[in-house]
């Protein structure tokens, strides 16, 4: 026994409790002991909860812009095709940052990581409150896409560090973003419509949220671990392993008409509201987008524990069925009957993905899952952004009530392929593997969303 090996004394026995205690999230540091540290730490109960409020705010940013985009185009004069071209923008630089960055917290940690995503939130919403044209949103959207990309994965794999034997945390990452999202998108249509300084307010909010963030997160520990590579670990690895392959496409068709629905819904679904309803109230654009993302949440968090294969059939209905009240509410001009129809393709847009994802990834071996997880959100977002651009261009030749019935009758026709193509298919073998995935991945029903964290070195938690 040595200085350096003392045995299982006293300071080991004590050391193993705090470890202990820590992990179960009761720890409190002594005085002694923070003072050791020059620093109050928070508990493991307290840093989880303020992570979790940490993935609200960064997905509440990020939904922000949808009910000012009607607000900058009136001011600027710029068209549809420019208005989704600058949410196009966002969905680029968040499935990059995701490739690349997605399992970096590994290797820097995970502190550094949300640092990094909050300064750059922050940076974005400086950049709104500046903004004279479209540069600086192009801008501002681009930094948020990289902000939600390291900072929301991360806090996900945080939740997994701090409760690793919980079903809280995979929850929890889940329904975060997803509450983040729906409030982002009708509180800031409050604040535009009834507030002072409509174009700046929500930004000034937010930017004192995150020098709070800031404050809270220093006060932190570290939870997760570090490890050489980190240049190696930038490397997007993107694959579809053969017993996978054709699962993965007859998913495509769902995972295209989930996403492509989300993207329209985000970017010209607010002006699409204005029309119908003849009226400027920007709560109607929140509206929307708070019924797709709010629904599609609590249809995703009710099925969660059913059969995969039962949830995306379900959801590829319920989508079918809302987008085609979505055309008769766009035929007739009735708003009441598109929020009704917003709901019911709410009611399958989380489920179709959900049952979509674990459907797909329950055929990979647990070595290929990274790759096809990559595969399965790369196409996801190309899905987001593509269509969405398209409309907004098409829109701007074709006025915004014709292409609105095509992108509807789009959704629908591929939600209903999906479904017929999946339903000879839909008893899954007893044999076949569950994904140790989070109960309820980050999907469409957390657009911009957010795939869960591949990360090789947080625990799994139990299914």
């Amino acid at each position: 026994m040595t200085e350096d090996d003392p045995g299982p004394g006293p300071r080991n026995r004590d050391a193993t409790r705090t470890a202990l205690a820590y992990a179960q999230g009761s720890y409190r540091p002594s005085a002694v002991q923070a003072g050791r540290r020059g620093r109050l730490a928070l508990p493991g109960a307290v840093s989880f909860w303020v992570s979790v409020a940490l993935m609200v705010l960064f997905m509440y940013a990020a939904a922000a812009p949808t009910p000012l985009y009607r607000v900058y185009q009136e001011k600027w004069g710029f068209s549809a095709a420019t208005l989704t071209a600058v949410f196009a923008v966002y969905v680029l630089f968040l499935v990059v940052t995701l490739l690349t960055a997605g399992s970096l917290s590994d290797h820097v940690g995970r502190r550094p990581l949300v640092i990094a995503g909050i300064i750059l939130s922050a940076a974005a919403c400086v950049l709104f409150l500046a903004a004279n044209g479209t540069g600086l949103l192009f801008a501002a959207r681009a930094l948020q896409g990289i902000a939600v990309g390291a900072g929301l994965n991360t806090l996900g794999a945080v939740l997994l560090d701090l409760r690793p034997r919980s079903s809280l945390a995979p929850l929890l990452s889940s329904a975060a973003p997803n509450a983040g999202l729906a409030a982002g998108a009708l509180l800031t249509a409050v604040l535009v419509q009834y507030g002072p300084a409509p174009t700046q307010l929500v930004w000034w909010l937010l930017l004192a949220a995150f020098a709070a963030a800031l404050v809270l997160l220093a006060a932190m520990p570290e939870p997760g671990t570090r490890r050489p590579g980190a240049l190696a670990s930038l490397r997007p690895r993107i694959s579809v392993p053969r017993p996978a392959r054709g699962a993965f496409a007859r998913a495509v068709p769902a995972l295209v008409a989930v996403w492509a629905l989300g993207g329209f819904y985000l970017s010209l679904g607010p002006s699409l509201a204005a029309q119908l309803s003849h009226s400027r109230n920007l709560l109607w654009g929140g509206a929307v987008a708070f019924l797709l993302t709010g629904v599609g949440a609590a249809a995703a968090l009710a099925v969660r524990n059913l059969r995969p294969a039962t949830v995306m059939l379900g959801g590829c209905l319920a989508l079918t069925v809302g987008a085609g009240t979505t055309i008769a509410a766009i035929q007739v001009g009735a708003p009441a009957v598109l929020l009704l129809g917003t709901g019911l393709a709410g009611a399958g847009f989380g489920p179709a993905f959900l049952g979509a994802y674990r459907t797909v990834v329950a055929l990979a071996a647990p070595a290929d899952r990274a790759g096809l997880i990559a595969a399965i959100f790369t196409v996801s977002y190309l899905s987001m952004g593509l269509p969405a651009l398209i409309a907004g261009i098409t829109a701007t030749q074709a006025g915004l009530h014709s292409t609105a019935l095509v992108y509807s009758a789009a959704v629908a026709g591929l939600a209903a392929l999906a479904a017929a193509t999946f339903l000879p298919r839909r008893r899954t073998p007893a044999s076949t593997p569950q994904p140790p995935a989070p109960a309820l991945p980050p999907g469409p029903c957390t657009i911009p969303p957010y795939p869960p964290p591949v990360h090789t070195q947080q625990p799994q938690p139990p299914q």
